[in-house]
């Protein structure tokens, strides 16, 4: 609730995003660096769903779920990095209330929507590697519709509830985020309210959303794992480890700076090393992943050789769907 003496004071319409305010003398390096970082997490990840949806040998559900996931990624990453680079750029670090809450809700949207994707994904991996005979069954088309269908509404469907709240907040100075980019902890702090409900709410939420996907990826892996090492022969372990170990790389990079990094949210002496965190999180994880995919799966790889192959001819024509096998 709002006091009388809060009402009182003048509502401001206009936040300051510090980022990395203190390194002004780095600010045109980390210009070119984060504008490299966007083009090649773009390229990417734009790579990944072009050569998935053409090739008939990728229309399996490990490459829907992925094709998914590069999909987000192109979107999480331009929820973030424009305006960074914008602000580098021209020395610009205003945002208007509105604008800082609607990139929150993206941000928080499809961060909430990744978490649940790399959760379906690793079931994927388990379901193929611990129960093959019941692959099949658990993984038809509709299935994996519905699987990543309701990764993507309840990620924005959770993240509208925090948006909409934070929205009726009375903002009245000060009017600076020691951030990069508008991050929930940093915002509701310049709010005249008592920020301990929406802390509580916003743990309360994210629970089912950060906690539970993390527990049970790691229960999959776990499960992946000791099935692995039940393999008699060397061979059969490195194809099974070969085929998770890209996904088991991209949930540890994800998952642990997440986790470090909201952990300690009211922890100012951890200031400067969220902002790290953030920033492998952020940027980082978006650009590991179509690294990850593409240098260490052969059939991607092969898919990249024919679709060059094939463009070099005047002979590649995508598909107009992706249709699962």
């Amino acid at each position: 609730m709002v006091t009388p003496e809060q009402g009182n004071q003048t509502s401001i319409t206009e936040l300051i995003l510090l980022g990395f305010g203190t390194l002004l003398e780095l600010q045109i390096l980390l210009f070119l660096l984060f504008l490299v970082i966007y083009i090649a997490t773009m390229a990417g990840n734009i790579l990944i769903m072009v050569l998935v949806v053409p090739d008939q040998h990728l229309h399996t559900p490990m490459y829907f779920f992925l094709g998914n996931l590069s999909f987000l990624e192109t979107c999480y990453t331009s929820t973030i990095l424009p305006r960074l680079l914008a602000s580098l750029l021209t020395g610009d670090r205003t945002i208007s209330v509105s604008g800082c809450i609607t990139q929150y809700y993206f941000f928080s949207s499809l961060a909430a929507t990744e978490c649940l994707l790399l959760s379906v994904m690793s079931y994927d991996r388990y379901l193929a590697i611990v129960k093959p005979l019941h692959y099949a069954a658990h993984t038809s088309g509709r299935a994996c519709l519905q699987l990543a269908a309701g990764s993507w509404v309840s990620g924005f469907l959770v993240s509208s509830i925090t948006a909409v709240l934070t929205s009726q907040l009375n903002f009245c100075g000060p009017n600076s985020i020691d951030h990069f980019f508008c991050d929930f902890i940093p915002l509701i702090k310049l709010s005249c309210n008592d920020p301990k409900l929406m802390q509580m709410l916003s743990l309360t939420l994210s629970f089912p959303f950060l906690l539970v996907p993390f527990l049970q990826t790691v229960m999959s892996y776990i499960s992946i794992i000791a099935t692995i090492l039940r393999i008699p022969s060397t061979t059969g372990r490195q194809k099974a480890f070969s085929i998770c170990s890209s996904h088991l790389i991209v949930v540890s990079i994800y998952y642990d700076t997440l986790l470090i990094a909201y952990m300690f949210p009211t922890a100012h002496t951890l200031r400067d090393s969220k902002k790290v965190l953030s920033v492998v999180y952020t940027v980082l994880t978006p650009l590991v992943n179509p690294l990850i995919y593409t240098l260490r799966n052969k059939e991607v790889k092969e898919a990249l050789r024919k679709a060059c192959r094939k463009f070099m001819l005047g002979q590649w024509k995508p598909t107009r769907c992706f249709k699962l096998k």
